[in-house]
């Protein structure tokens, strides 16, 4: 693989890593990401100003040349399983590769971060897709891992002169 881009955010306590290459070796990389953060991040001691659920917070797999949205999403859900089954880590589908419609969406399967993980394994609707649903001392230092499909996502940080989270939306 060829990495792009490497951004450490301070604030946020989180690095984000760009790279291309064909597929095998991207989800490869990307396994051995995880596999990397899981060794090297407790999230019982994590600090860190932008959302998160674990020491890998968030892997999409976005097509950029040579290969469709659609072997995206299998790319995204068979580095799911394998992580959930081989690093034992709680592993959730997002956008294309969802496994339901409430599960699209990044800020809804984040909701209340790390420290609400040990409830959302429990629960029915939000556990993981792949993965344990005990909350062992293992999950408790890696957290959990969200994996997806989607587009090219441009975002930025604004700041604004309200706290109310409904103006700041809209």
């Amino acid at each position: 693989v060829r990495l792009l881009d490497v951004d450490p955010g301070f604030a946020a306590n989180r690095t984000v890593f760009t790279f291309v290459g064909d597929p095998k070796s991207v989800s490869e990389a990307a396994f051995s990401a995880i596999r990397t953060a899981q060794e090297l991040i407790d999230m019982r001691t994590h600090q860190g100003e932008h959302p998160r659920m674990g020491a890998t917070d968030v892997c999409p797999f976005v097509p950029v040349q040579g290969i469709s949205l659609e072997e995206c999403i299998e790319l995204a859900r068979t580095l799911a399983k394998r992580v959930g089954e081989e690093l034992e880590i709680p592993t959730f589908l997002y956008e294309a590769a969802a496994s339901s419609p409430e599960r699209i969406r990044l800020p809804d399967l984040r909701k209340g971060e790390y420290e609400a993980l040990e409830d959302k394994l429990a629960d029915g609707q939000w556990g993981p897709d792949f993965g344990p649903r005990e909350f062992s001392e293992a999950v408790a230092k890696s957290g959990g891992t969200i994996i997806g499909a989607r587009p090219f996502l441009i975002a930025w940080n604004i700041n604004l002169n309200t706290n109310n989270q409904r103006k700041a939306e809209k």
